[in-house]
């Protein structure tokens, strides 16, 4: 299981393997290092089982019977033998239930000196809760069957319905999808005044301190920390793509290429490069020197640009606005989509985000208010004549003209 640290992978496997097995180990290796140090010996993997399960009788009092045990390793990062050990235990006769997890189990993988077990390991992503999520945390699931239906059939949704969802929109960019974050504003009954902001903040801290962890010296820190910082103000930036010398004066790509890639890996940052030409497959015609790059959580903007919630809560205009709401989409488009695209012709025109589905690459224009001005999308569609568009705005569902209006709350619907 990948995911950035924080979204909630220890919590969500624990309740899994209490739920669906008879008995579960948890093994936390930063906490472990009896065990890290037995995988590390220079003996058979058949004796470093029958040690484990000793280890395991002893401190846990938990006799592991395979058939009907989940052993979950936490932290697995810690340890590159217990990584190159799935593929025995994935060959094995016997019916081994291993379940892995890490908060830079990405990055870690990438710089790993054994070889991983390529083809003998499922890998999942998790992702900060969407907004689908958090509209099943506090409205419940009827709310998502209804706007299936309005989704679908491109009809608007009664007023009210409408104007309080937005109002929940409003304020999941507050507290973006870290699941600490959603408890706590649950926890204070949705009151913005009372929610607790030191929340988003200490998880930042704890990103910045991550970054001094499986790096080649302190200067690929310090890097990793400059691209980092620069994103929030990138995300407007008025060329529309990632500028190096605006991480700092002089910067080129080369000396920050690693460091970037320990973003990714990590998967606090996100990145979509633009489409030379819209053409199937999409991949082909992609420009990977011209990117944008945007933060894992919405929320976490918010709380690196320090923006005044009230504003958010209020819909009052101010400065980011917009760049707030493309982020958002783009985090939900991110879970939904393997690849996601932009397009900008050499003129002005710019559409935020290509998307691909059955109907072929689908382009989707964001607006963080009610306006219906869509110049560039309607080029796009003028010129490379999709199925149809996508306008992401604050108005209700509709379909005109080729585009297909949807409220900003309603995203997580694209797939």
């Amino acid at each position: 299981m990948y995911g950035a640290r924080q979204v909630g992978k220890t919590y969500t496997i624990k309740e899994f393997c209490k739920n669906e097995f008879e008995k579960y180990v948890y093994i936390n290796l930063f906490e472990s290092e009896n065990i890290v140090e037995l995988f590390e010996r220079k003996i058979s993997i058949m004796d470093k089982i029958k040690l484990l399960k000793i280890i395991i009788k002893n401190e846990k009092n938990i006799n592991i019977d395979f058939n009907n045990t989940v052993i979950f390793f936490d932290e697995i990062q810690e340890s590159e033998e217990i990584i190159s050990s799935l593929k025995y235990f994935n060959e094995s006769e016997i019916p081994y239930k291993i379940i892995c997890a890490g908060s830079l189990l990405g990055v870690k993988l990438k710089r790993m000196e054994k070889a991983f077990p390529v083809g003998k390991v499922d890998i999942l992503n998790m992702y900060p809760m969407d907004f689908e999520e958090f509209l099943i945390a506090t409205t419940g699931d009827n709310t998502i069957q209804i706007l299936n239906e309005h989704y679908e059939t491109n009809t608007p949704i009664v007023d009210v319905i409408h104007n309080d969802l937005l109002s929940l929109y409003r304020l999941y960019l507050c507290t973006g999808g870290m699941p600490d974050s959603i408890n706590n504003i649950l926890s204070v009954n949705k009151d913005i005044i009372e929610y607790n902001r030191k929340i988003l903040k200490n998880i930042t801290n704890g990103y910045l301190n991550d970054m001094k962890k499986y790096v080649k010296d302190a200067t690929e820190t310090v890097r990793i920390e400059n691209i980092y910082n620069s994103i929030p103000i990138q995300i407007g930036n008025k060329s529309n793509k990632f500028q190096y010398n605006k991480v700092r004066n002089g910067a080129r790509s080369k000396n920050y290429e690693t460091a970037l890639q320990w973003l990714l890996s990590s998967k606090l940052v996100n990145k979509i490069c633009m489409l030379k030409t819209p053409q199937n497959p999409p991949e082909a015609f992609k420009d990977e020197e011209i990117f944008k790059l945007y933060l894992n959580d919405v929320g976490i903007l918010n709380s690196i640009l320090n923006i005044n919630l009230e504003d958010i809560i209020l819909d009052k205009e101010f400065i980011y606005k917009g760049e707030i709401a493309e982020n958002y989409v783009q985090q939900q488009l991110n879970i939904n989509f393997e690849n996601i695209y932009y397009w900008k012709n050499n003129n002005t025109a710019e559409v935020d985000f290509v998307i691909q589905n059955k109907y072929g690459l689908i382009p989707i224009e964001v607006k963080a208010g009610d306006s219906i001005k869509s110049k560039s999308l309607n080029l796009y569609i003028q010129q490379f004549k999709p199925n149809y568009g996508i306008r992401i705005c604050a108005k209700n569902f509709g379909f005109a003209n080729k585009i297909k209006t949807i409220p900003l709350y309603s995203t997580f619907l694209i797939k």
